[in-house]
C-alpha cells in the first residue's frame, strides 16, 4: 500500500510539473509573438506613416522624391505582408486545415530548405488537436533534422505512430513542452539524439484524442 502511495505522489508531481512547462511554455510563446510584432510589422507601419507624410509634402515640389518614397514603401509594405504571414504561420498553419497534415509538413519542410521524404497516409484524417500535435513535434524535431529527413506518420492499431530521422544533431532543448503536450493527450514521446547519430524524434497518440 505505501508503495502505491509513493507511486500516486511521483505521478501526481509529475503531473503538476508538466502543466507548470505547459503553462510557462504558452507564456514563453505569447512574449515571443509580441516581441516579433513590435519589431517587425508594427516598426514596419511606424515607417510607413512617416514615410506617407514626407511623400505628401514632397508630391507637388519634388515627385522623383516621392517616387523614391513610394518605391520605398511598396518594399516595407510587401517585408511586413511576409512577416505576418510567417508570426501567423507560427501561431497556426493554415494548410493544416485547409490541406491536410501532409501538405503543412511539406509547406515546413520547404521553408526550412530541407529535403525530406514524407510518407503520410493518402486521404488520412486526424482530429484537429492530434493533426496539430504531430505538425509541431515534425516541425521542432525538422528544424533539428540537419539537411535530410524522413517523415513519417501512420495508423497503428487505434493510434497514429509518427516519426523524424534527421542527419542533424542539435540539443533537445525545448523538446519537454512537446512531450507534455503529447503526454497531455494520452500519447508517448521519444527524442534521441547524439553527434554522428543524428536526430530522431518518434511518438504516438491515440486516434480517439
Amino acid at each position: 500500500m505505501r508503495k502505491e502511495l509513493d507511486q500516486l505522489r511521483l505521478e501526481v508531481a509529475e503531473l503538476r510539473a508538466s502543466r507548470r512547462r505547459l503553462v510557462l511554455a504558452a507564456d514563453a510563446d505569447r512574449r515571443t509573438i509580441e516581441r516579433d510584432l513590435h519589431e517587425g510589422a508594427q516598426q514596419h507601419l511606424v515607417g510607413l506613416a512617416v514615410n506617407l507624410q514626407l511623400a505628401s509634402q514632397s508630391a507637388d515640389a519634388d515627385p522623383a522624391a516621392t517616387k523614391a518614397l513610394l518605391d520605398e514603401m511598396g518594399r516595407d509594405v510587401q517585408q511586413a505582408l511576409d512577416e505576418t504571414a510567417q508570426l501567423a504561420q507560427r501561431i497556426y498553419p493554415p494548410l493544416l486545415e485547409a490541406g491536410g497534415l501532409a501538405a503543412a509538413l511539406r509547406s515546413a519542410a520547404v521553408s526550412a530548405g530541407i529535403r525530406v521524404s514524407l510518407e503520410v497516409a493518402a486521404g488520412a484524417s486526424y482530429s484537429p488537436e492530434v493533426a496539430e500535435a504531430i505538425y509541431w513535434c515534425c516541425l521542432e524535431a525538422l528544424e533539428r533534422a540537419g539537411a535530410h529527413a524522413t517523415v513519417t506518420v501512420r495508423a497503428d492499431e487505434g493510434a497514429v505512430v509518427f516519426e523524424v530521422v534527421g542527419d542533424g544533431s542539435r540539443s533537445d532543448a525545448g523538446l519537454d513542452r512537446l512531450r507534455d503536450r503529447v503526454e497531455a493527450l494520452g500519447g508517448r514521446l521519444t527524442i534521441r539524439s547524439g553527434p554522428g547519430r543524428g536526430t530522431r524524434v518518434s511518438g504516438s497518440l491515440p486516434l480517439s484524442s
